[in-house]
């Protein structure tokens, strides 16, 4: 009898951790899947709108890709592997917060380097307004140049 029971304990343990893994991925609740898949929705692009979250989209290819989204996250997938997933598929444009990496530099660090641009611009400009103008040529120094320029065959004037 004893050892009936040890058997009985070891197969309900061995059934417990394996019935783990399942319980862990089984569907969360309907509000909390859909409330998942909203809160991911709204960090995607939709790749027809372009100017809209993927939530925010009426496009028949956004509502078909929320209901793709709430399918993978209710098959076990994390957020991770969804936008993986998009990313494969449509390529970097479709998330809103894109990696920074070589691709990206450019949409990361654009807008501070035009930024520094223009200040540099705007204070090279006004340095040359506040520049003293260029001297005119003093009286001997036109002197001597307006005999440069009188024809040859006059003598210059003294």
């Amino acid at each position: 009898m004893r050892s009936s029971s040890l058997a009985l304990a070891v197969v309900t343990v061995l059934a417990l951790l394996l019935a783990a893994p399942l319980a862990a991925a089984a569907p969360a609740s309907e509000a909390e899947l859909d409330a998942r898949t909203h809160a991911l929705s709204q960090q995607l692009r939709c790749v027809v709108c372009q100017n809209q979250t993927l939530a925010d989209s009426n496009a028949d290819l956004a509502v078909d890709l929320r209901r793709q989204i709430r399918q993978q996250l209710a098959g076990g997938a994390d957020e991770q592997a969804v936008k993986d997933w998009l990313t494969q598929r449509y390529g970097g444009f479709v998330l809103y917060k894109p990696p920074l990496g070589p691709r990206t530099w450019l949409l990361w660090f654009g807008p501070v380097l035009l930024l520094v641009f223009v200040v540099a611009v705007l204070f090279m400009r006004r340095r040359r307004a506040q520049a003293p103008e260029a001297s005119a040529l003093k009286a001997d120094e036109r002197q001597l140049l307006d005999a440069m320029l009188e024809p040859a065959d006059k003598e210059p004037s003294r």
